[in-house]
């Protein structure tokens, strides 16, 4: 039975928190980060999300998410695509993208080949409907 601790353990270096783009957020991330806010959604809304039409995102301050401060401050609310980072399926059908990924992620099993990483990554897939890191 393969287990996560086998292709990936966070070293919360925030490598993934940086850039000038951040996930969009379903209804179901918005409650839980409102709910781990303990705001209104008002208030979250105004203070970190940034709102486009009907995309939501986070806001981005000094080139990483509003909510990187040497970690997550809101780890217990983050969105579901930040909880599967950086085991994106992705990674599966494609190697350079698999490759790239483990370049920029200290995180990821650095002694393991694109093989057995994707047998792994395929079993936690189908032990999970959505795999969290």
């Amino acid at each position: 039975m393969a287990e996560l601790k086998d292709i990936f353990e966070c070293e919360r270096c925030g490598y993934c928190c940086q850039g000038e783009t951040t996930v969009s957020l379903d209804e179901d991330d918005q409650k839980r980060m409102v709910a781990a806010l303990n705001l209104s959604r008002e208030e979250v809304a105004e203070k970190y999300w940034r709102i486009t039409g009907n995309v939501v995102q986070m806001k981005i301050v000094d080139g990483h998410c509003i909510f990187y401060d040497e970690g997550c401050t809101v780890h217990q609310g983050r969105p579901w695509r930040c909880a599967q980072w950086p085991l994106h399926p992705s990674m599966l059908s494609d190697e350079n993208n698999f490759k790239t990924i483990r370049e920029s992620c200290p995180g990821i099993n650095q002694k393991i080949d694109y093989e057995a990483f994707c047998k792994l990554l395929t079993e936690l897939m189908e032990q999970q409907a959505k795999i969290h890191c």
